[in-house]
């Protein structure tokens, strides 16, 4: 395992939550970072802090929804720097979301939240890394909740699953680049934007924690990495049994 030093880091999603949190760890190890997300204002404080620890920072306040801006973050982060060597893809939401009371208007917008702003930096990303030597390693951080559909997450765990197949697709016939690819499934995390929502959230995680497991992958770059690991041993169990049985074991979970 290498410690991350040294390198430029694309974080999207990093005004708060796990993608801040990776940011303030990776700027203590000399990195040059590129932080985007479309807050300015907490975007800014984050990369004053990123400063503060002793790495370089380019903060872009840009919307992940529009293609042409994703793209062009991945152009400014290569003219700042020379290259990005590792890109951490965190954005997305998670909410509480029942199927008798969502309209279609609400399923599109989490698809979009959690499958479409993967792919506007995906492709942009790919073309840079494919044209470098070493090419590089693209993470994102997925759920464990797209390995299975999860009550009340429907929409969210459907998206991620996309997500996660696309990612594997892009790992079997990128690997001659050397571009590497990390799908990273956290459990519940305790950010700001779910705290009020009232899902049930077992073996719930601090954000802190969560950036710790993430910066270990970034490290590591596992194919997949899962935590905590009773979230991540409860979901392996239900995918193995009768279907009858599991999602008796998952109405429950979501009744409480």
């Amino acid at each position: 395992m290498a410690r991350i030093t040294d390198r430029t880091v694309l974080i999207v999603g990093a005004s708060s939550g796990i993608g801040a949190e990776v940011a303030r760890r990776l700027a203590r190890d000399g990195n040059r970072l590129v932080l985007t997300a479309r807050r300015a204002p907490e975007l800014a404080a984050v990369a004053k802090d990123v400063r503060a620890a002793g790495s370089a920072c380019l903060d872009i306040a840009a919307d992940a929804l529009d293609p042409r801006a994703s793209a062009d973050v991945v152009t400014a982060a290569v003219a700042e720097y020379g290259s990005v060597d590792v890109a951490l893809l965190n954005a997305g939401q998670g909410p509480d979301m029942s199927m008798d009371q969502v309209s279609v208007a609400d399923v599109s917008r989490i698809t979009a939240l959690n499958y479409d702003v993967v792919v506007n930096y995906l492709i942009p990303l790919i073309a840079q890394m494919g044209s470098q030597r070493n090419g590089g390693l693209i993470a994102h951080t997925n759920s464990l909740a797209g390995l299975m559909g999860i009550p009340r997450q429907g929409p969210y765990s459907a998206a991620k699953a996309a997500a996660h197949t696309l990612i594997d697709a892009a790992r079997v016939e990128l690997a001659p680049k050397g571009i590497r690819f990390t799908s990273i499934h956290p459990g519940f995390v305790a950010t700001e934007r779910i705290s009020g929502d009232g899902l049930p959230k077992p073996f719930q995680i601090s954000q802190e924690r969560a950036a710790r497991y993430v910066v270990r992958a970034l490290e590591r770059e596992p194919e997949q990495a899962y935590f905590p690991w009773p979230t991540a041993a409860l979901v392996r169990v239900l995918r193995t049994l009768p279907t009858p049985v599991s999602s008796s074991v998952l109405r429950k979970l979501a009744s409480r």
